[in-house]
């Protein structure tokens, strides 16, 4: 087998990895989310199982990556794609840690029985394990596309956080006994929308591995355009491969 062929086989075993974590990290915010809404402690327990499967996949991810580019010294485009695989795993890393931080609200004596169960939370866990699906796909598939397109969804997410959190200010104002369980729910919707986030910069480093280019973060969610950002001019730029560098002042 050439060097080419086994590095192609290398890449497509790296992906299944991701995949594989992608899951794991899903299955935490599915769980997560399920454990603080039924307020059942068995169900957290077993979050923290999956919490130490992602521990050790990140690992063997990272540890995977780091001896493809010692055995096979890839370049411009195959770095990125390494290197990619290098950042994408500390995301999901953080999204399975959200869906723990969900489930850890649950089985504490507050229950949820003082205030009604918002429905806004349900769907904003599903739309956020969409994302992260989408983000995960987006880079298996090299759809740069796909990536971009997390931007607008992610609209759509930060304002169900926004009405869940006046909901539950406007339930505890009215009654100062769902102060514990309603500042629960606004920490659910935080962490959901933070693993909105996370999907998001799996897509920025999706758009870097297929373009090359890095996207304007000032431009990301104006109506869902991207733009990449202006590259420095050609007698600025060091010889790296597929990188490019970066003026400080541009940082």
């Amino acid at each position: 087998m050439t060097a080419r062929l086994l590095f192609n086989e290398e890449m497509k075993a790296l992906d299944q990895e991701i995949v594989r974590m992608g899951d794991l990290a899903r299955e935490m915010i599915k769980m997560g989310v399920q454990a603080f809404l039924e307020n059942d402690a068995e169900l957290r327990t077993k979050v923290e199982e999956l919490d130490r499967q992602i521990y050790l996949a990140e690992q063997a991810i990272e540890k995977h990556c780091v001896e493809i580019i010692a055995l096979h010294q890839p370049v411009a485009g195959d770095l990125r794609m390494v290197t990619t695989s290098l950042k994408i795993i500390t995301d999901l890393n953080r999204i399975g840690r959200y869906g723990q931080d969900i489930s850890e609200l649950a089985g504490n004596g507050e229950g949820g029985k003082r205030m009604k169960k918002l429905v806004a939370v349900p769907l904003m866990a599903e739309l956020v394990m969409g994302m992260v699906n989408d983000a995960i796909d987006s880079f298996v598939s090299r759809d740069d596309g796909k990536a971009r397109g997390l931007y607008r969804r992610d609209d759509e997410v930060d304002g169900l956080w926004d009405s869940i959190f006046r909901e539950s200010l406007t339930h505890m104002m009215e009654d100062p006994r769902n102060i514990g369980v309603g500042t629960h729910y606004i920490l659910v919707a935080r962490y959901l929308e933070r693993i909105a986030d996370h999907s998001c910069n799996i897509g920025d480093r999706v758009v870097f591995m297929v373009t090359g280019e890095r996207m304007d973060p000032y431009a990301k969610k104006h109506h869902g355009e991207t733009r990449p950002v202006r590259r420095p001019d050609d007698h600025d730029l060091l010889p790296t491969e597929g990188y490019y560098s970066t003026h400080l002042s541009e940082k």
